[in-house]
Parts: structure tokens; C-alpha cells; sequence
């Protein structure tokens, strides 16, 4: 059998982490920065570890279409908001990159809305901010997924157990994946995890063959690296 990488990517993951890293995109360049990360993979793998790319898998949930509470604006329209828009053409240039599979879970119907961010909280509880100083900027939205985490789970142990690749490398921080993780290593799954620079815990640390990150590479920042 030939040596083939299987690549999945907790997309809500990915995207949180490559705004603070790598900064602001149009929806198309994010998903060229995705592909450029990805292959990064592939290409600077040592001669022990497999270059050939089965397939990029990319997790995410639909953006949500509701009217949400805003404490400053009132009820807000999310389908009329530019991050419904980004996400659905980020979608879409996504689908048009070759060996990407889009699984899509789905947003809860309830417990989400706008919360205060951590950083305004510190500044009230200093009295170096008052509840009418509180700007848009200082409420971030939250979302919870369903599904996401089970689909990721369904696809490590069908790609082990069916032998459709000899190494996974999971782009994530989340501990939920031990079991699937233990699971491919049984199989004889070289797994590598990416957490892209962020802390992640000693459980999922102690069930992987390596850990790699590519966030400090500066090709995926530059054009030439994202050709």
C-alpha cells in the first residue's frame, strides 16, 4: 500500500487560530493560506513519514441565519451580517480546491448569543471601564456545533480501519479525540497532531506519534507561498 496522509481539520479551530496568527483574509485567500498550510505537511515530511495527500478533510457547522440578542444593538440579523457572508464564500472557494471533503455539522437551536469578552470583564472588575464605555467590539458571539466533533471521530476510525491511509495529521487543540486517536495508533495509524502553536492537554499529548505545527512558516504569509 502506498503511504498516504489523510489531513483533518477542525475548521472553528482553524479559523480562530489563523486570524490571531496569520491576520485578517478575504474568504478566498483564507482558503488558499488552508491549503498552503496543509501542504506543509506534505512537503517538508521527513523520508519516514508519508507525502502522498489521500484527502483534506474540513469540519465546520453552516454560519447561523437567526436574529440574536445584541446587549448594545438590539436584535441583530445574522444572515444580513459580513461574517455570514465571509463563511458561505469561504465554502464555497473551498469546494473548489482539489481532494477537499466538506463535512458540516450543525448549530444548536439554543444557548448562543453575544457574551462579553474576557478582556472587558477584567477592565469592570478594575473600574478602568464602566458599562456605558462598552463598544461592539468588547462582545464577541457564541456558537455552539453539533455533530462536528462525532464526524471527525466517524472519519478517524474509517479511514483506520479501512487502511485509506497510513498517517492522519489532525489540525486541532480538543482532547475529545483521544479514544478515535488511541484507536488509529492501535491500527498502526501514524498520527500526528497540529495544534497550531496553542496549548493543548497532557491526555491527548500522551495518545499521538508526533506533534507538528507549521503557524511560524513564512510561506504561508507570503504570495509565493500560497501559489
Amino acid at each position: 500500500m502506498e503511504d498516504t496522509t489523510a489531513i483533518l481539520v477542525d475548521g472553528s479551530f482553524y479559523l480562530k487560530r489563523a486570524q490571531r496568527l496569520f491576520g485578517s483574509k478575504t474568504p478566498e485567500e483564507r482558503a488558499d493560506e488552508l491549503m498552503a498550510y496543509c501542504s506543509l505537511h506534505i512537503k517538508d515530511g521527513t523520508k519516514d513519514r508519508p507525502r502522498s495527500l489521500y484527502r483534506i478533510f474540513y469540519y465546520d457547522c453552516p454560519p447561523s441565519d437567526k436574529f440574536i440578542f445584541h446587549p448594545l444593538k438590539g436584535n441583530v440579523d445574522l444572515k444580513k451580517s459580513h461574517a455570514y457572508k465571509w463563511h458561505n464564500d469561504f465554502f464555497k472557494a473551498l469546494l473548489g480546491k482539489r481532494k477537499v471533503a466538506i463535512r458540516l455539522g450543525r448549530l444548536a437551536e439554543t444557548g448562543h448569543g453575544y457574551t462579553l469578552k474576557s478582556s472587558a470583564v477584567k477592565k469592570i472588575c478594575a473600574k478602568k471601564l464602566s458599562v456605558d464605555e462598552l463598544q461592539d467590539s468588547d462582545f464577541s458571539i457564541e456558537m455552539r456545533q453539533k455533530g462536528v466533533d462525532m464526524k471527525i471521530g466517524i472519519d478517524i476510525v474509517h479511514l483506520a480501519y479501512k487502511r485509506l491511509a497510513t498517517q492522519i495529521i489532525l489540525v486541532s487543540g480538543d482532547s475529545d479525540f483521544v479514544p478515535a486517536a488511541k484507536l488509529a495508533r492501535r491500527e498502526g495509524i501514524d498520527f500526528i497532531l497540529d495544534p497550531m502553536n496553542s496549548h493543548i492537554a497532557d491526555d491527548l499529548l500522551t495518545h499521538i506519534d508526533g506533534l507538528y505545527s507549521h503557524w511560524h512558516d513564512k510561506r504561508i504569509t507570503s504570495p509565493a507561498g500560497l501559489a
